[in-house]
């Protein structure tokens, strides 16, 4: 077994630190959720704090981890007596991001269950977990029917397993630690709420840290044992002091000052629900006992408000989280004083300060250069919404010559009529096209290819039944054999790939109307958030195209990216589709059942180069003959319009729409149309 980093090891990131450490103190508080970069030791972290997890008693020969003084009584290798258990250190299991369901919650041997009405079952992750720590790395990533499963079971501490009417229940309580790079997409906002703490790390701008980073490392990599005995001392501190911290935990009181201000900062922010209160709560109390304390202190309450609510602030996916430390400070101020606050030890130590990532509950121990605090992150934080912004937010006027001119603000969204890609998939779960899924409507059955997942029982009866005389059936049992079990072939929603094709030239750099197609792409990039599909942004002026965000699960990235697009030069209509079919086509190698929506935003003139318009319908049809679905989003405004949107929508066999058309109630039938234009499209193709 590797020897893992030492956690005291560590460099800076302090706000993690320390989430970790309190959800180990108070497995309660409800998990942490690491959103950072990609090399700023997010799965370094969390490896590292295993091996500081206090030793577990568990009943010898369980697999489910019962604890030898309070056996779970619905344990499925129950029921056990009370008594000695063995000693073992408590599990750190890892999810993949490629998990089936299954494997997650575990599976039952329907073949048993319905021949001899045993529940044979065999452990998922959730039941290796129980009691110790389950890491999530790239939670966004996860499938939304698994992520919901995770969640649901660290809410309610317990897994439940139902197949055809056979269920099995086990204990599953376990500290969830999940990982992600948010330029990778975000989660929604009804999974950041389940994650209790939520915590935003950056790498160090600090030439100082860094190059402590870089030594420890490699220090590390030429000798694991060594480095780690090296800071032995440290990690047994921690330890004990995580130790003594739970057997604290009980005794802290949570005042009627803390809890006003507890309620008072969630209602200043507005968070939805009543979650974020009890989370503040069990993290305000764990702070305490992390300090050594028994009386919950406003410092307390203003760090488990920076750890709790920043994830539970989103409104929508554009939104960066984050927190406004003033305000917070006004209401804690506001609303506190009115019990009498205990003073602590007294003697300075673990009072915590409120300065620092630490503040309510002091630090772990840390032997690193100055300047580990955690500006870094604050400043990374506050750069994000000036990366999507003009430098001057007022009307701008455009240089001389037709050049480059600045980029227009968007409108405000809208919602937006369902776009989705004809005939039936296979892609990924989503929501947007008819796909065949996991999860969904039943629609028939076929033999299993690998392990059988979701049974359809009448067709599995229907080809057991006519064996029965021959396998010598005496009992009431169907006597069933692996070759009649019989998988469920389900239909439900898929997530595409939506590619979207942008004119940015002079044609469109009107502001007004730059404005209004930059909210109508921020309309279509809000529903392909919604429905979990990937995102691409082509633009094209001047004498190229440009490949402006790659495909990309972040909606985010590419809201930055249109906000600050420049328009200005030529149109080059035929670059742009001819980019596009590019991205496509590398994007069909890395993921083939991800089918494709191309949408183009346009008037469709095109101008530059030798034959334009040839140029543009040749590279239309290029497309088209690949089955590519598609819409063009007609941008031409004024009282003569010359219909070049429609020709180009013919020529790539999809449909157009304008930008009051893109309007969720404005007319009915755009997705029937798309289908119906693209089915004709198909159709011809399978005559010719």
């Amino acid at each position: 077994m590797s020897t893992p980093y030492p956690f005291t090891a560590l460099v800076g990131q302090d706000d993690l630190r320390l989430a970790l450490l309190l959800n180990a103190v108070s497995p309660a508080v409800g998990g942490v959720l690491v959103r950072g970069e990609k090399g700023t030791a997010k799965s370094t972290a969390v490896r590292a704090l295993s091996a500081l997890m206090p030793e577990v008693e568990v009943v010898a020969g369980c697999r489910f981890s019962c604890a030898p003084g309070a056996p779970d009584p619905a344990c499925p290798d129950g029921p056990h007596e009370t008594g000695p258990g063995t000693s073992r250190a408590a599990r750190m299991v890892e999810l993949p991001v490629g998990a089936s369901e299954d494997r997650l919650v575990g599976a039952l041997d329907i073949e048993r269950a319905l021949a001899e009405g045993v529940k044979a079952f065999e452990p998922g992750l959730l039941a290796d977990a129980h009691r110790g720590i389950l890491y999530v790395d790239e939670v966004n990533l996860l499938h939304d029917h698994l992520v919901d499963l995770l969640l649901d079971a660290a809410a309610m501490g317990a897994s439940y397993v139902e197949r055809e009417g056979v269920s099995v229940r086990h204990a599953a309580r376990f500290l969830l630690v999940g990982t992600m790079n948010p330029e990778e997409g975000e989660l929604r906002p009804q999974l950041l709420d389940r994650f209790g703490l939520t915590v935003e790390v950056a790498a160090s701008r600090e030439p100082d840290q860094r190059v402590e980073v870089v030594k420890r490392r490699l220090a590390y990599d030429d000798d694991p044992e060594g480095f780690a005995g090296k800071w032995e001392q440290e990690e047994s501190a921690v330890r004990a002091r995580i130790v003594a911290a739970r057997d604290l935990l009980p005794s802290v009181r949570l005042g009627d000052a803390a809890l006003r201000q507890i309620a008072a900062t969630c209602a200043a922010f507005e968070v939805d629900g009543m979650r974020a209160d009890i989370v503040m709560a069990r993290t305000a109390t764990a702070l305490a006992a992390w300090a050594g304390r028994t009386d919950v202190l406003a410092e307390d309450v203003r760090q488990a408000a920076l750890l709790a609510l920043p994830h539970r602030r989103r409104r929508n996916p554009f939104d960066a989280p984050g927190l406004d430390e003033d305000k917070l400070d006004d209401t804690l101020e506001e609303f506190g004083g009115q019990d009498d606050e205990p003073d602590p030890d007294g003697d300075g130590d673990g009072d915590g300060g409120g300065d620092g990532p630490g503040g309510g509950g002091g630090q772990p121990p840390q032997d690193a250069p100055e300047g580990n605090g955690p500006d870094a992150g604050d400043d990374q934080a506050a750069d994000i919404p000036a990366q999507g912004e003009p430098s001057d937010r007022g009307e701008q006027k455009a240089p001389a010559g037709g050049g480059e001119q600045a980029a227009a603000r968007a409108s405000e969204p809208f919602r937006t009529k369902m776009l989705s890609v004809p005939g039936l998939g296979e892609g990924a779960a989503g929501r947007r096209s008819r796909a065949r899924t996991e999860h969904g409507r039943t629609t028939g059955a076929r033999r299993p290819r690998g392990a059988l997942t979701k049974l359809h029982l009448a067709a599995t009866v229907q080809a057991a039944a006519p064996h029965q005389r021959a396998r010598g059936r005496s009992g009431p049992g169907l006597v069933v054999r692996r070759d009649d079990l019989r998988q469920a072939t389900r239909e439900g929603r898929e997530g595409n790939l939506v590619l979207f094709v942008v004119d940015a030239s002079g044609s469109m750099a009107a502001r007004q109307r730059m404005s209004a197609v930059k909210g109508a792409v921020l309309s279509l990039l809000l529903d392909a958030y919604q429905r979990r599909d990937k995102v691409g942004l082509v633009t094209f002026r001047g004498s190229s195209a440009d490949v402006a965000l790659p495909p990309t699960s972040s909606v985010d990235a590419a809201a930055v990216r249109l906000e600050s697009l420049p328009t200005g030069g030529r149109t080059p209509l035929s670059a742009g589709l001819l980019k596009a079919h590019d991205v496509l086509r590398v994007e069909r190698l890395r993921d083939p059942a991800r089918r494709p929506l191309v949408v183009v935003v346009t008037d469709g003139r095109a101008t530059g180069g030798p034959e334009p318009v040839a140029l543009a319908g040749r590279a239309a049809r290029l497309l088209a003959a690949e089955g590519t679905a598609s819409v063009v989003v007609d941008c031409e405004s004024g009282p003569v319009r010359l219909g070049l949107a429609g020709q180009l929508a013919g020529e790539l066999g999809g449909t157009a729409v304008t930008l009051d058309e893109l309007r969720a109630d404005s007319i009915a039938g755009l997705v029937k149309e798309v289908r119906q234009t693209q089915g004709l499209q198909s159709n011809s193709r399978r005559v010719a």
